[in-house]
């Protein structure tokens, strides 16, 4: 299947929430409207899509971006949208309670698709469900296209890339760790979150999943990394404090997953882990049990409704000078496997605040590239670097304001 065999390139399903919006305004300002780019907004709500396609018009010379009106509790609706599109980009969370339907609807119709899910449980769950129906059909799923988890997954390969490239072999640890960053949390991003700790607290096998630093690789795999950091640790490579980084639980799953699609190009011994850069043990501390009762209290009733108060709900979130206003920034450290005189370490970094700006324009040139760039990959679901490599890269440095560089080692 080619975007020349379906009505249009990408649908943008979720166009009316608050990140479907973004993404929309960004595939606007970048490709207009029925220019090289043939695209459409997708939801159920008829008036509200109106009203993003109003206010769209002014980034597309006047012209109207397409409506595609379907409701994913109604599978007949699906069904007859992702037929009409060579890509769905979906921003509609949480996944768990919304999205399977609608990726049961792509694998079956050769339909690509893409999404910002960081639900570990819930992709666990749809890939072995629906591998072997997408792979027949030959659409490629992509999970996980936003600031969870390009920059951790893409920034890895990148790393990697440029390691075998001047050392002739790849890092068998990488160390990922996020510096100085600016942004807000995301009310779909909290929403996913929720769901997640639900379905952990009713399900003794969904906490045993979520444990598992495997758990997004094919069923039985094991090595050598443990569970994620859960304590303030000093870095000896980075001179620096640390603490959980609360996003590393699904990072570091899709990483993983990463080397496994790839062939395990980085040995079988390869380790990867992800934590907080801190300014000192004291701070470290603090975020740390900071974390802890944030996450404890969300996994409460009586803790949830009062932390909500103060939360983002889903639909909600910052305005333009606060999106613009944010930045973020994540070093990768590969660990030579014979002289640590050769260790690499590389950056990636960001404009816009991590959860809205940066992650509405990576999730959208995720779509354009499954839509318009000359893949390789087969059917069946992959992760944002084995499907997409060094096309995705191309699209972030050029288009999405994301920054891969080598930097010395201090």
């Amino acid at each position: 299947m080619t975007s020349a065999d379906r009505e249009f390139d990408i649908i943008l399903w979720g166009a009316t929430g608050f990140t479907g919006q973004l993404v929309a305004e960004y595939l606007a300002t970048s490709y207009g409207a029925n220019g090289t780019l043939r695209w459409a907004l997708a939801g159920r709500n008829e008036a509200k899509l109106q009203a993003v396609q109003q206010s769209l018009m002014a980034h597309t010379s006047g012209m109207a971006v397409p409506l595609v009106v379907a409701d994913s509790d109604d599978e007949q609706s699906l069904r007859d949208m992702v037929a009409r599109a060579a890509v769905v980009c979906s921003t509609v969370g949480p996944y768990a309670r919304y999205g399977t339907p609608l990726v049961a609807c792509c694998a079956e119709s050769g339909t690509h698709y893409c999404d910002l899910s960081g639900e570990v449980q819930w992709m666990a769950r749809v890939i072995p469900a629906y591998q072997a129906t997408a792979a027949a059909s030959g659409a490629r799923l992509v999970h996980s296209c936003g600031f969870d988890s390009i920059p951790s997954d893409m920034g890895t390969w990148f790393l990697q890339r440029q390691m075998v490239s001047r050392q002739g072999v790849a890092a068998r640890h990488v160390k990922s760790r996020v510096g100085r960053t600016r942004g807000t949390a995301s009310g779909g991003t909290i929403a996913s979150m929720l769901e997640v700790l639900d379905e952990a607290r009713r399900d003794k096998q969904i906490r045993k999943l979520l444990a598992d630093p495997y758990s997004l690789c094919p069923e039985g795999t094991t090595g050598p990394d443990g569970r994620d950091q859960a304590g303030a640790r000093y870095d000896a490579d980075f001179q620096r404090w640390t603490c959980p980084f609360i996003m590393a639980a699904i990072n570091g799953r899709v990483v993983r997953r990463s080397h496994h699609l790839l062939g395990m190009p980085w040995g079988e011994d390869f380790r990867f882990d992800e934590a907080q850069l801190c300014t000192s043990r004291a701070q470290a501390l603090r975020n740390t049990l900071g974390i802890g009762g944030a996450m404890l209290g969300l996994s409460t009733g009586p803790g949830r409704k009062l932390l909500q108060r103060f939360l983002p709900a889903p639909g909600e979130g910052p305005d333009r000078e606060q999106r613009e206003a944010g930045h973020y920034e994540l070093f990768f450290h590969g660990v030579h496997p014979d002289d640590s005189a050769h260790d690499m370490r590389v950056r990636v970094a960001g404009q816009l605040d991590p959860g809205y700006g940066s992650t509405a324009r990576m999730l959208a040139e995720s779509a354009v590239s499954l839509a318009q760039d000359p893949l390789t990959c087969g059917g069946g679901f992959w992760t944002p670097s084995s499907a997409l490599g060094e096309h995705l890269l191309e699209r972030l440095t050029s288009r999405a304001g994301l920054t891969f560089e080598e930097v010395a080692i201090d």
